[in-house]
């Protein structure tokens, strides 16, 4: 069955392996691991959770979007920087993993509650 859940995960993989693709191509000289913290940076917003749910969803959400990786992405093409190109890869990338995996943008009612679905513990419940 094709539900907007499956599109939007397949969204997310596509998105994840063309961040992938253009990291791979322009790629900062990055070590690995520094490639990896790159990619989970975006994560760190979960500390806004710790001002409520409001604004931790504010946070999370403007910085889990498409948009925000691929403004940095323009930015990075439009000054021919190639690290600030990879930046915006990594960043689109890791928005498409979270889709993939069924972590979408969330909702002020709570961090379990997106809009691919509830996600953890709450999820059971349903």
């Amino acid at each position: 069955m094709y539900t907007a859940k499956l599109w939007q995960r397949a969204e997310g993989a596509f998105l994840l392996a063309l961040g992938f693709c253009l990291y791979a191509y322009h790629g900062a000289s990055f070590s690995w691991w520094a490639a990896v913290l790159i990619f989970l940076a975006p994560d760190l917003t979960f500390a806004g959770y710790l001002l409520g749910p409001k604004r931790g969803a504010i946070a999370y959400n403007l910085l889990h979007t498409y948009a925000f990786g691929a403004v940095i992405l323009c930015i990075g093409y439009g000054l021919a920087n190639p690290l600030i190109i990879s930046l915006g890869a990594l960043w689109l990338a890791h928005s498409g993993f979270d889709r993939v995996l069924g972590y979408g943008l969330k909702s002020p009612e709570g961090f379990e509650i997106t809009h691919l679905g509830k996600i953890g513990k709450s999820k059971a419940a349903d």
